[in-house]
């Protein structure tokens, strides 16, 4: 695809453009509706990554953040299942391809049997990115709510978006201070 001055890959990507046909997105909420269905799938994938993240990174403090994520992620689940009940919505449907890449990036580091310090480094570095695209996420649909007069769902979304903010926070520290130091 040729891409002329002034126009953008984004304007001609059909997989950009309208990537679920039987959604139309003319609305603010319709678009909230979207954007939580995509979290949705990028949750179920990190449930199903985070065990074998776990089983690869043989830092005790580094597991036992992921096994604490791990749980959180399941209530992230959960909290959006409620606010598509309060919405009318069913949160499956959507596929996040995003999240996907992301994952697929800590899969093929496993993958390469790495130095154990290393392997440690990189996943800290790989759960960082997931950690980076969930906020930005949950800041947006979180935003979203509040516009829409949902405060209840904004403070939900909040309260997660928090959680993924200390989960960063704890990588980098644990990185920093150890992790990053042993890989040397």
């Amino acid at each position: 695809m040729r891409i002329s001055e002034g126009e953008s890959s984004f304007e001609n990507s059909p997989t950009l453009i309208n990537k679920n046909p039987t959604m139309q997105l003319e609305t603010l909420k319709d678009l909230y509706i979207a954007e939580l269905k995509d979290l949705y799938s990028a949750e179920k994938q990190i449930v199903k990554a985070l065990p074998k993240m776990i089983k690869a990174t043989k830092h005790p403090e580094l597991k036992a953040a992921f096994k604490t994520h791990l749980h959180q992620t399941g209530e992230h689940v959960t909290r959006i299942e409620q606010i598509c009940k309060e919405l009318g919505a069913t949160p499956r449907g959507k596929k996040c391809v995003g999240m996907e890449g992301l994952l697929e990036e800590g899969s093929e580091l496993i993958a390469e049997e790495p130095d154990d310090d290393v392997l440690d480094a990189g996943l800290i570095s790989a759960a960082q990115h997931v950690e980076h695209y969930e906020m930005a996420g949950y800041g947006t649909v979180r935003t979203y709510a509040r516009q829409l007069g949902y405060e209840s769902q904004a403070q939900l979304l909040q309260r997660t978006l928090d959680e993924e903010g200390e989960t960063d926070h704890l990588l980098t520290d644990l990185a920093e201070a150890r992790i990053n130091l042993e890989a040397e």
